[in-house]
């Protein structure tokens, strides 16, 4: 019905013996003015050839991975309480859908400490996932953490650092920081440093099948598969980023990869193609009840 309050979204796929769960966060009304690399008439024209409107709205999602050999295990967290927008901060009732509960949690695997991906990490200041273990780059803890970094940022960029603080400061003595490799049984980190220096994807193995979940190497899915030099405003090293993207979207493509993203668009499941200078994203087939 026109008007009424969107559904919660949900998505399970079956990978192996384990199951990924995509967690819809919502989404937000985003700027051309956002767009880094190319140029604003070229993003517009690469949004409208699309079939997006011109000025892109960005969606959000976090994972949650169910199976043996570890007790549920979500990938980001959404923005929770500091949702900017009504729109967002939606993955909890997603969450409750799956009937998973936030105590069942055993393990978050951070992607990076933007607002995002780490704010619903608290709930009224407390841990929303009292028994997890906080798992992340130590590039990332190094970069947001620390009181020397916060005191050296720019007053702009200040509130990511004391968001970041915030978000893990409720997990005192539960994380755990990484240098890449396996994190749990079957789950490998992979950094893709660039939108934050500690930024990582997450290799997913089960049964002979492969998912790479590769959380922001793309936010504008319209405009950077097509051209690739496109970045963010809040990439922290744009040109990192944009070798990053380059990379791992070669890889995927060149190895049918099975790829998901926090800012692709829900269900956010797919493969990646070549399509003449840049790429194509192709959703995967879904069939309901499998």
């Amino acid at each position: 019905m026109t008007g009424s309050k969107p559904l919660p979204g949900v998505l399970r796929w079956n990978l192996g013996d384990l199951t990924v769960t995509a967690l819809n966060d919502g989404w937000f009304q985003a700027s051309l003015d956002l767009v880094t690399g190319i140029s604003k008439e070229e993003a517009g024209r690469l949004q409208l050839a699309g079939f997006r409107t011109e000025q892109p709205k960005i969606t959000l999602n976090a994972f949650l991975i169910t199976g043996p050999g570890f007790a549920p295990t979500l990938i980001d967290t959404g923005y929770g309480d500091l949702a900017p927008a009504p729109t967002l901060g939606r993955m909890g009732e997603a969450l409750a859908l799956t009937g998973v509960t936030p105590e069942e949690i055993g393990t978050v695997l951070v992607s990076h400490l933007h607002p995002d991906h780490v704010g619903g990490l608290v709930k009224d200041g407390a841990a929303r996932y009292p028994n997890a273990e906080i798992v992340l780059h130590a590039d990332e803890a190094a970069h947001w953490l620390p009181d020397a970094a916060l005191a050296r940022a720019p007053d702009g960029a200040k509130p990511y650092f004391e968001g970041a603080r915030k978000a893990l400061a409720p997990y005192a003595g539960k994380v755990r920081e990484h240098r890449g490799g396996e994190v749990l049984p079957g789950i490998t980190a992979v950094l893709l440093p660039g939108h934050t220096p500690g930024h990582c994807g997450f290799r997913i193995v089960s049964g002979g099948q492969s998912l790479m979940m590769w959380t922001d190497v793309v936010h504008l899915p319209a405009i950077q598969f097509k051209n690739p030099e496109a970045g963010v405003g809040f990439d922290v090293d744009g040109d990192q980023a944009r070798e990053t993207r380059k990379r791992i979207l070669d890889e995927v493509a060149r190895e049918r990869t099975l790829i998901a993203g926090g800012h692709l668009e829900f269900p956010a499941l797919g493969y990646v193609d070549r399509d003449g200078a840049g790429y194509s994203f192709v959703p995967v087939l879904w069939v309901g009840g499998e």
